[in-house]
Order: C-alpha cells, then sequence, then structure tokens
C-alpha cells in the first residue's frame, strides 16, 4: 500500500517559488532569444546598404557624376525612410490591439522579404530607369517593417523584464542592432576583398542581402512560439485593449511623443552618421580605401555592441534623464575633435569613430528603456512608434545625404560633426527641461505621466 507523502508547507513554498523563478527565468532567455535574432534580421539591411553603397551607386544608376550617384544612393536609402511613419502607425496599432509578439512576426517577415529581394534586382545596364524605381519600391518596404520593429521590439522584452533590469533587457535591442552592422562589415570586408570588380559587380553585392531570407525564416520561427507578453495578456484581461491606440496616444501622450522626438533626433543622427555614412565617408571624402573604411566601420561596432550593456547597467543605477544629459553634452563636446581625429590617419579614425560609437551607445540604452516607460501599457506601442520614428524619418534617414551634402556645400570633412554638435545641443535642452524620470516607473500602469 502506498500513500502520498505530506510535505510540509514551509518546504513546499520554497520549492514552489524555485521552480516559478526557474520558469521564468526560461521564458526571459527565449523571450531575449527571439527579440535578438529577429531585431539582427530586421537592421542587417542597413548595414549590408551601407556598406555597398558606393557599389550600388555605379550599378544602379547612371554615372555621369560620381558625387550625384552617391546622392542619389543615399537618397534612395532615405526614402526607405519615408514609409517608416506608415508602418509606425500600422505596426504600433497592430502591437496594442492585437499583440506585440503577432506585431514582431509580421514586421520580420515583411523586411526579410524585401531584402531578399533586393539581392536579386537587375540593374542599370538591364532595365534603365526601372531599376532604381525598384530598389526605391523595396527599400520602402523595409522602411515600412522598420517603422514598428525597434519600438515593439523594446516594448516586447521590457514587458518580461524584471524591475531593476529593464535598461539591461533592453539593451539587446540596440545590441544587436550592433551585433549587425558588425556582421554586415565583415561579410563586405570580406568580399571586398576577396572578389575583384567585375565579380563584386556582377553577384558579390548580392550576397548579404540574400542572407535574409533564411535569417528571417529563423526570426519568424522564434517569434511565433512566444506567448505575449504579461502586460498585454493582463490588458486583454482587463478588456483595456483600446481600438484607436494611435489616434489616443497623440491625444492624450502628446508631451511625451514631443519629448521623445526632441532627444532621439540625437540618436537618430549619431547612429546613421556612425554606421552607415562613415564607409561612404572615409571612402569617398577623406581619401580611405575601402578596406580600411570597413575595418574602422567593425571596430567602432564593435566598441558600441560592447558598451550597450555596460552603458545599460549604468541606466539602471543613475537612471534615464542623467545618462541621456551625459550623452547629449559627449556629443555636444567631443564630435568634432571625433571628426578631426578621422582625418589623421588609420589609427586616428579608429579612435574617432570609436568614441562615437561610445556615445551612440550611452545615449541609445537609456532612450530603449525611457521610451517604453514613458507610455502607458494600452498605448505603449503606438506612443513610442510615432515619436521614435518621427525622429529617425526627419533626421536619421536623411542624415547620410545631409552630411553628403553640407561636405560639398562647405567644403570641409569637419561639416557633418558641426551638424550633429548643434543637434545635441537642442536635444540636451528637451532632456533638461522637458523629460521626467521614468527609471521606477510600473509598465503595468495605465495612467498618463503627469506634465
Amino acid at each position: 500500500m502506498t500513500t502520498d507523502r505530506w510535505i510540509p508547507a514551509s518546504r513546499e513554498a520554497p520549492a514552489k517559488q524555485t521552480a516559478d523563478r526557474a520558469e521564468e527565468g526560461r521564458v526571459r532567455r527565449k523571450v531575449t532569444a527571439a527579440t535578438a535574432v529577429g531585431n539582427f534580421v530586421e537592421w542587417f539591411d542597413s548595414g549590408a546598404y551601407a556598406i555597398m553603397s558606393a557599389t550600388i551607386a555605379g550599378l544602379f544608376f547612371p554615372q555621369y557624376d560620381a558625387t550625384a550617384a552617391l546622392l542619389a544612393t543615399w537618397a534612395v536609402f532615405a526614402g526607405g525612410f519615408i514609409a517608416r511613419p506608415l508602418g509606425a502607425a500600422f505596426f504600433g496599432r497592430y502591437g496594442d490591439r492585437i499583440g506585440r509578439n503577432r506585431m514582431l512576426a509580421l514586421s520580420v517577415l515583411c523586411m526579410s522579404g524585401s531584402t531578399f529581394l533586393i539581392g536579386l534586382l537587375p540593374g542599370y545596364a538591364a532595365l534603365g530607369i526601372t531599376a532604381p524605381v525598384l530598389l526605391f519600391l523595396l527599400r520602402t518596404v523595409q522602411g515600412f517593417s522598420t517603422g514598428g520593429e525597434y519600438t515593439g521590439a523594446a516594448a516586447f522584452i521590457m514587458e518580461y523584464a524584471p524591475e531593476g533590469r529593464r535598461a539591461r533587457y533592453a539593451s539587446v535591442v540596440p545590441l544587436t542592432v550592433g551585433l549587425a552592422s558588425v556582421a554586415g562589415a565583415m561579410t563586405g570586408l570580406a568580399l571586398t576583398s576577396s572578389l575583384d570588380e567585375s565579380a563584386l559587380n556582377s553577384w558579390g553585392w548580392r550576397v548579404p542581402f540574400l542572407l535574409a531570407g533564411p535569417l528571417g525564416l529563423i526570426g519568424l520561427y522564434l517569434r511565433s512560439r512566444i506567448q505575449d507578453t504579461p502586460v498585454f495578456r493582463a490588458m486583454e484581461k482587463r478588456d483595456a485593449v483600446h481600438k484607436a491606440p494611435l489616434r489616443d496616444a497623440w491625444r492624450v501622450c502628446r508631451r511625451q511623443v514631443l519629448t521623445l522626438f526632441g532627444y532621439s533626433i540625437t540618436n537618430a543622427i549619431g547612429y546613421y552618421l556612425m554606421s552607415s555614412y562613415m564607409i561612404a565617408y572615409m571612402s569617398e571624402e577623406v581619401g580611405y580605401s575601402k578596406a580600411e573604411a570597413m575595418l574602422t566601420s567593425v571596430v567602432a561596432m564593435l566598441a558600441y555592441s560592447a558598451a550597450c550593456p555596460l552603458m545599460a547597467a549604468a541606466s539602471d543605477r543613475f537612471g534615464r534623464k542623467p545618462m541621456l544629459l551625459v550623452a547629449c553634452g559627449g556629443f555636444t563636446v567631443a564630435t568634432l575633435p571625433a571628426f578631426w581625429l578621422i582625418g589623421t590617419g588609420l589609427p586616428g579614425a579608429v579612435l574617432g569613430a570609436t568614441v562615437l560609437a561610445v556615445l551612440v551607445a550611452v545615449i541609445g540604452t537609456s532612450n530603449v528603456p525611457a521610451m517604453v516607460e514613458m507610455f502607458p501599457g494600452q498605448l505603449r506601442a503606438s506612443g513610442s512608434a510615432i515619436g521614435y520614428t518621427a525622429a529617425y524619418v526627419l533626421f536619421g534617414g536623411t542624415a547620410p545625404f545631409v552630411a553628403t551634402g553640407v561636405v560639398s556645400l562647405a567644403g570641409s570633412p569637419l561639416a557633418p560633426g558641426f551638424y550633429l554638435m548643434l543637434v545635441a545641443a537642442v536635444s540636451a535642452l528637451v532632456v533638461l527641461f522637458a523629460f521626467r524620470e521614468t527609471v521606477h516607473l510600473p509598465l503595468t500602469r495605465t495612467s498618463v505621466l503627469e506634465k
């Protein structure tokens, strides 16, 4: 005869707590992996486009003027940002109404598919004007997808994160952006080093784009197997999901949206000058070889990636506002010396680019948690998407184009540094006078921040 073993409550409770903690840890690891892989795929395309910008300029645009062709290439790059507001509106509303995980699964599918198709496009010699038009349309689909990805991924992982460690979990989002850029730069470096110009122009430039196909399937698989966040499930249970979250976010959280825009413009310009623009800047404006420019980009992005978890830990300890002020002040003071260093030789170029990279990590790892924390749960995906995406559309996507233009107009390679310094000073004022500390705010709240 067997009998059930009696376990005292004093022993049963700790055992259950241990099991619950183990399960929470397992779920968070799955969430982190799904966020990381999907976000990596989303941002690999920007790295691939930047790496191959000079090659794309030669293949997709008539070569009457090399500078005009490069400007056209960056115009197409910026054109991808035109669709970001539509993507932000669609995915933000979708995330607040249907769920964070479904939104992210759809965004990675759109991004990987359009990136893969870019790798199959014929050039100007085969299709004439149709080639850059198709390139622009596919970049538009990419922009549409990206409009909701970054903010959606941030909300998704933070709504699973434990208290006091939100920025460290959220740092997976900017960290994987950096790793995607490193992977893209290393792919480009390997291709340009091992292929002659004929092979690079015929098929080599396509490789980074074609890789998005299998990577996207992996991201889609991981994201489709994750349950939605506890915050969203609780909202569904309370029937607190808004029918028009985009409209409501602008109506009741306008101050937060504008504040987010005000300091995100520095994040946007700093990132795209440091990543997408730097390779073309060093090779076309300063006179480095493509291999030297790509090597500098790889080192800078590795420094950025390494700095992300460290700066995120500082954000959890000291708060979002102090770190945002440090970043904006750092850009105001150090940007011009960094650009000067880039023109002094390869060691100086690596150092200057690394300074910019670390400053981007400082602002990015506080920007991500702050933009999630400053909005109530039912309007979070919509509100953060509006403010953050607007900054990247108006300032991030145009940064390489504006930088190329101001160098040409001013006749000085330091001109982009002055541009970033001016914008950083504006963002510092926004943070100082309009930003309210968010580090201690609960993510389950439904109330809007007071003025």
